[in-house]
């Protein structure tokens, strides 16, 4: 996977809620200042937030498939997609969800979640491990 250059803060809409963010479909996605790769992404309507990683710029050899029909419902190529993870902090490190990532087309902001039914890809798996 090719490490796309930071993003600045975008809007991020959805045609569907992302799983367990209904009724949301609005968000805006904010790079956290001096985290190279992470990101904010906030609801429009409310105080909801995940933390997304850009796995390539954090290093991460994840490089997953993406359907045709996700990438006809972003209207955008392969290369125009952005692939993010989502970041969980914990006590014991920080967990990223290799089985849904968040796929952005940073040209137009149009946003799908994809989740795999494979178990190759783990739903947590520790950075740095």
């Amino acid at each position: 996977m090719t490490a796309h250059p930071p993003l600045a803060g975008i809007d991020v809409d959805f045609e569907t809620s992302p799983p367990g963010l209904a009724p949301r479909t609005s968000f805006r996605l904010e790079p956290i200042e001096g985290a190279d790769g992470l990101y904010a992404l906030r609801s429009t309507s409310d105080d909801l937030r995940l933390f997304l990683l850009d796995p390539a710029r954090a290093g991460l050899a994840y490089d997953p498939p993406i359907a045709t029909a996700s990438l006809s419902a972003l209207s955008a190529s392969r290369d125009e997609v952005r692939v993010f993870v989502v970041a969980n902090p914990a006590e014991d490190g920080v967990f990223v969800n290799l089985r849904a990532p968040i796929l952005v087309n940073a040209r137009t902001g149009a946003g799908t979640q994809v989740i795999f039914d494979e178990s190759a890809y783990p739903l947590r798996a520790r950075l740095g491990a």
